[in-house]
């Protein structure tokens, strides 16, 4: 299918940019308040995932924010804590892109291809992407849905305007990001960003290049 494609979708955490660990998201939340970032292993042990891991809690912000804050008094975090590490969680700024998600993407772009980012997430990314080009942006909270339901990707084939076989979906869990070949899409899995020097998605790249 390679020399039929013409657009790429992207996933946004796990492939695009780094996923806070646990630790660091706790660490760093400790930081914002002035406080010993040492104890993010005591906040994360007092923490149950199991309890912001909701089905379709990232199809709603509000829902979103209610199931965290449910889960900060359930551990017994104080307030200002709760406070910043929900501001952590909802900051783009806390991601960091790979070392090659801009050159990827600008690459792209001189090429033509449109770009879109398909997210499941609770709060707006796009003003991570002020410097480089991303033509659509389709994110969960926007439109009450999320990944794998094969409804997203449409979206997100819509708003490029293209056709599912001539659209490359790349992203890093097979789970949800794969679901794309549900609807047709030739769909691209790399291994989850473990850390921003590693460099997976010239895969992408070398792709597109076969197109002629």
């Amino acid at each position: 299918m390679a020399d039929r494609l013409r657009a790429v979708i992207f996933d946004w955490r796990g492939t695009l940019v780094l996923t806070p660990t646990f630790r660091g998201w706790a660490a760093e939340a400790l930081r914002r308040i002035g406080r010993d970032p040492d104890g993010a292993a005591e906040v994360v042990a007092a923490l149950d995932p199991a309890r912001m891991d909701v089905p379709g809690v990232d199809a709603d912000a509000e829902l979103h924010r209610r199931t965290y804050y449910e889960a900060f008094r359930a551990a017994g975090l104080d307030a200002e804590l709760a406070d910043s590490l929900y501001a952590v969680e909802s900051d783009p700024a806390a991601n960091p892109f790979a070392v090659d998600a801009g050159p990827t993407l600008r690459e792209l772009h001189g090429r033509g291809v449109p770009i879109a980012v398909l997210s499941d997430i609770h709060f707006d990314v796009r003003p991570a992407f002020a410097d480089l080009p991303v033509d659509v942006f389709v994110l969960s909270f926007e439109h009450g849905v999320v990944k794998p339901d094969p409804a997203i990707f449409d979206l997100a084939l819509r708003e490029l305007g293209t056709e599912p076989g001539e659209t490359l979906m790349v992203g890093d869990r097979a789970t949800h990001d794969g679901a794309g070949v549900e609807v047709g899409m030739p769909t691209l899995l790399v291994p989850p960003l473990r850390d921003v020097s590693d460099a997976r998605l010239h895969l992408v790249t070398a792709l597109l290049a076969s197109n002629g």
